[in-house]
């Protein structure tokens, strides 16, 4: 069978190991197709090509709507996408997406895939969710299939008329790329000594009861209500508060968070790393006050790692965890954040507990070569 040729479309490198990891690597021994990434200029587009099997296109793709630098990119990814001939254009997010599909149906690509990272507009109001949802539903047009990364953001799309019926694909029960369970989340798999190095670096001490959070620190992802509730979780006794991942100006947590997270002697800020999966290590549990999802991968890492997961119910969320079982839901409330921290904090017993149905819940239905040959099977690349 004659191999393929497959070019990938994101907005930032931030995303590539989350979006696709080795995927492209696995995909490639079992197909021989030739895998590409189209992604704004950065460090890390260049220096990960190798090691995680894809040819790099630097095209300058902003997050947000430039008309004049929108047109450039289209106008760039067209021309590339006529002169390599491409049988697949896969394209992620709701501005990858956008760019994307209009660069791959001018350039006629025969088959053109959105994936559905998410709903940008679930929380957004006035022309602001006019235009975000609209932009779905073009991408959506000039789709030919469409991948929701859960039954949450199905529904929706569905509810909205973001595309047609019959174009919509879930890989399994969710996510884009599944979860690296059996090496990179493996706790088993982190030497002991370098897991005590980055503890004593953090000033974490072994009789430290630690809250973990990994991802952005914004608004969407319950930044706010989480520094509301450590307010009154930091009067018990040996806790801390593990924040890895950076800021960011769009949808800014209050300046009163982050006063708090820089003057908290018991608050740990990290901010951007390019691997978090070691911290994890260090974390009793996961919190993930969100708002808004699509499939919050992060808390699946997290379930890896043998960490009961909190989080809200979300669009997407529902389906990361099994209530009582791997975590526990939650409203976006300090208070209950503080009631549900404070039931763990008291019964190590059940952290153990559901950190073990966690991982055990993650290998059976995310692990991430399941998710791969389902992309192989259902999107035939």
């Amino acid at each position: 069978m004659k191999s393929k040729k497959v070019l990938h479309v994101v907005t930032i490198s931030f995303v590539i190991k989350h979006f696709f990891g080795q995927q492209f690597n696995y995909l490639n021994i079992k197909t021989g197709n030739k895998y590409y990434l189209a992604c704004s200029d950065s460090k890390e587009l260049e220096e990960w090509s190798n090691k995680l099997g894809y040819t790099a296109f630097s095209v300058e793709i902003t997050r947000s709507i430039n008309p004049i630098k929108d047109i450039i990119a289209i106008f760039k990814l067209v021309n590339y996408i006529r002169k390599e001939k491409f049988d697949y254009v896969v394209a992620h997010t709701p501005k990858g997406g956008l760019v994307g599909m209009i660069a791959a149906f001018i350039a006629k690509a025969p088959n053109r895939i959105y994936f559905r990272h998410g709903i940008a507009y679930e929380t957004s109001k006035g022309l602001k969710r006019i235009l975000l949802k609209n932009i779905e539903r073009l991408s959506g047009y000039l789709a030919k299939k469409v991948v929701n990364v859960s039954y949450g953001v199905q529904k929706i799309a569905e509810k909205d008329n973001l595309n047609s019926f019959n174009k919509n694909i879930i890989l399994r029960k969710g996510t884009c790329n599944g979860i690296d369970a059996l090496n990179r989340f493996n706790p088993e798999n982190y030497c002991e000594n370098d897991v005590i190095d980055l503890r004593k670096k953090l000033s974490i001490s072994e009789d430290d009861f630690v809250i973990g959070y990994v991802g952005r620190l914004v608004h969407d992802k319950g930044i706010d209500e989480l520094i509301e509730a450590w307010i009154s979780l930091r009067k018990n006794k040996n806790i801390k508060l593990l924040l890895v991942g950076p800021f960011e100006e769009k949808d800014s947590v209050k300046d009163s968070t982050k006063n708090i997270i820089f003057s908290d002697e018991n608050i740990i800020f990290t901010d951007y790393v390019q691997d978090a999966s070691i911290y994890f290590n260090l974390m009793h549990i996961f919190v993930l006050a969100t708002y808004r999802e699509g499939f919050p991968t992060v808390s699946l890492e997290a379930s890896s790692m043998k960490l009961p997961v909190i989080i809200t119910r979300a669009t997407g969320c529902e389906e990361a965890i099994l209530n009582d079982i791997t975590g526990s839901f939650i409203h976006n409330s300090s208070e209950n954040i503080v009631n549900s921290v404070l039931r763990y904090y008291n019964n190590r017993e059940l952290v153990e507990k559901q950190g073990l149905e966690g991982r055990a819940f993650v290998l059976n239905d995310f692990e991430q070569k399941l998710i791969w040959d389902e992309i192989n099977f259902k999107l035939g690349y």
